[in-house]
């Protein structure tokens, strides 16, 4: 279980993130849901033990992010929005250089068999510069997997590319999860968060203005006399004004 409270973080004067709390349990898919600059890359880079809080406490099953970075660390895979590979190296030669930084020994066959699960064996001696976009964001999912990682951030993993590759790396988290991995997944589609997510954060200018299910947010907006005619309107609406968190949580 990732336990997040009142995290924040200051760059200079500006405040990217404001008290962000929010409980994510195991094997869950958490769609973190906002605008450019809303601070969805600043928590997962928090996550990803990149940078640190200016303020707030982060547990992962019990064990603080501050005192246990390392441990935790070797814990998590990360998947930036930015493509971090080597573009004139073969899909091949990639997954080999990355494999350099986990602590167990990787073979090629076990680096092949994690191409082979992301669709890209057949591009196993192909270099990186000659993929599609759509392949070189599996490639990217496909190296924060080298190592077996309990926990998958996953930056805007399917942003600028076709609609068929989104489905297929859709499809792919799926059974991730369903292998008891769990995962933050930030982007700006409404449509993904509502295909993948078990629970949605929606984050506007540094603040959390929800946290929980879909279910919680229809009883809320119902209480407060809200109509919606779809779970994508009631996403805009917590978008746009947001519930009271301490509400949602008194109601778990």
């Amino acid at each position: 279980m990732i336990q997040i409270e009142n995290i924040s973080k200051r760059y200079g004067k500006k405040m990217s993130l404001q008290n962000v709390s929010m409980t994510i349990e195991k094997g869950e898919i958490y769609g973190l849901l906002g605008s450019n600059g809303a601070g969805k890359s600043t928590l997962l880079s928090i996550l990803a033990t990149i940078s640190e809080p200016t303020s707030g406490e982060i547990t992962i099953d019990g064990l603080s992010l501050r005192k246990k970075k390392k441990q935790i660390r070797d814990r998590i895979g990360y998947v930036p929005q930015d493509i971090a590979l080597w573009e004139d190296q073969t899909v091949k030669e990639n997954m080999v250089l990355w494999s350099k930084f986990a602590k167990q020994h990787v073979s090629d066959k076990q680096l092949y068999d994690i191409c082979q699960m992301v669709q890209l064996g057949e591009k196993w001696h192909e270099k990186v510069s000659s993929l599609s976009g759509g392949m070189k964001r599996k490639l990217n999912i496909a190296v924060a997997l080298i190592h077996n990682p309990d926990i998958l951030l996953m930056d805007e993993p399917t942003v600028g590319i076709d609609i068929q590759s989104k489905l297929e790396i859709n499809h792919y988290i799926r059974q991730l999860a369903q292998q008891g991995k769990t995962i933050i997944y930030t982007t700006h589609d409404m449509s993904e968060i509502l295909f993948l997510c078990e629970k949605v954060g929606i984050l506007k200018e540094g603040v959390l203005q929800f946290s929980g299910t879909l279910e919680q947010a229809r009883k809320k907006a119902g209480v407060e006399g809200i109509t919606t005619t779809n779970d994508e309107e009631l996403l805009y609406y917590l978008f746009e004004y947001g519930i009271k968190i301490a509400d949602i949580n008194r109601e778990r």
